[in-house]
């Protein structure tokens, strides 16, 4: 079992940029594919980014490819979310994930889950 929790989320305005976290805890993080998703009221959730597990291959939606950069900090078992040019559209709840498998882009894929963490960007 791993546990995951975001931090980092906050109120910005457009053109600014966040720093989103995902510690994990009860396993190491290196072991799972981490992934960052976002939930807006009202709508699906949608997939915004995902890292294998061997770090080799990483992969972006659309919407967020080349703003958006996900990394991960092996000394302290964490995921991060480098999120760059802010704009309206970006706000959401961002949830973090972990996947035992390679290529996970899509919810059904992760197995573990964190809260949530809120990212709200102003124009």
């Amino acid at each position: 079992q791993i546990y995951l929790e975001e931090s980092g989320g906050g109120l910005v305005q457009a053109g600014a940029s966040l720093r989103l976290s995902c510690a994990a805890s009860g396993r190491t993080f290196s072991t799972f594919s981490g992934g960052w998703f976002r939930q807006v009221p009202g709508k699906e959730r949608e997939f915004v980014a995902a890292l294998n597990w061997n770090s080799i291959g990483t992969y972006y939606s659309d919407s967020v490819k080349g703003r958006f950069t996900i990394s991960r900090d092996y000394a302290k078992n964490m995921v991060n979310l480098q999120m760059d040019s802010l704009e309206p559209g970006d706000t959401a709840v961002y949830l973090c994930a972990a996947a035992e498998e390679i290529g996970a882009v899509r919810g059904e894929q992760y197995a573990y889950w964190g809260q949530g963490t809120q990212v709200t960007v102003s124009s």
